[in-house]
């Protein structure tokens, strides 16, 4: 899952976006399995708990950055607020609709939050079942989510799973195996750049489930950090 960071400047009292040519994408790379093997650390069954053995294959595939730039500078997340921001743009257009059905509007059913955007002029929606289908896994597993803060429940049981204790410990102080997965969940599955010792609450829960081979909903978590990264971009 590719994502283009960016800024966006006030000049004058207007948002100036910036152009394609200014956008970094972090491309994920191929993950070695057999040689990370051979040298004693297996990861491949934690992987394959997930059924993401497809999604390691795909990232072998070239990488198109400027379709991802073009479908970056573009996209909107499409929510409740849009939802009504549409709504509200018909009405005023014509008052007569005030009242009327999302169907009676012209609108479509809301259904979930997605993303949307075009490319070359083609309308791109993506919804989490995109995802699944473009990972090969199915939208299916555990996910949580949870809010940042030390009372949370959620922190002990991942603090338990990676330090064995009840207290956050250092990136030092992981096993090598839980260091390798949380790097390749921070650069292969869930990229936000910069290191990979601070994650949030959220991906230390997805990481959690990896080391307990617990199948997350992958697809899910994947749709939540792509929105994510264009509210931060």
């Amino acid at each position: 899952m590719q994502v283009a960071t960016g800024e966006a400047y006030q000049i004058r009292g207007r948002t100036m976006r910036l152009e394609e040519s200014e956008l970094a994408v972090q491309v994920e790379s191929p993950v070695d399995f057999l040689s990370l093997a051979h040298h004693g650390c297996e990861l491949r069954n934690f992987f394959q708990a997930q059924d993401l053995d497809g999604y390691f294959y795909m990232l072998s595939v070239p990488t198109y950055e400027n379709l991802i730039k073009h479908f970056w500078v573009r996209v909107e997340v499409y929510d409740v607020h849009a939802v009504n921001v549409e709504e509200h743009e018909k009405v005023l257009i014509d008052p007569s609709l005030k009242g009327k059905t999302k169907e009676q509007l012209g609108l479509k059913p809301f259904t979930c939050t997605k993303i949307r955007s075009s490319i070359m002029g083609i309308p791109v929606t993506i919804p989490k079942e995109v995802i699944a289908r473009a990972i090969r896994r199915e939208a299916e597993g555990s996910y949580e989510e949870v809010l940042e803060g030390k009372t949370n429940p959620w922190n002990e049981v991942v603090n338990m799973t990676m330090f064995n204790s009840t207290k956050r410990g250092k990136y030092s102080d992981m096993v090598m195996e839980h260091k390798l997965l949380q790097k390749i969940m921070s650069e292969n599955l869930l990229p936000k750049g910069g290191g990979v010792d601070q994650p949030s609450l959220d991906h230390r829960v997805f990481l959690h489930f990896l080391i307990k081979l617990e199948k997350a909903n992958v697809p899910k978590y994947i749709s939540n950090h792509m929105l994510w990264a264009q509210k931060e971009s």
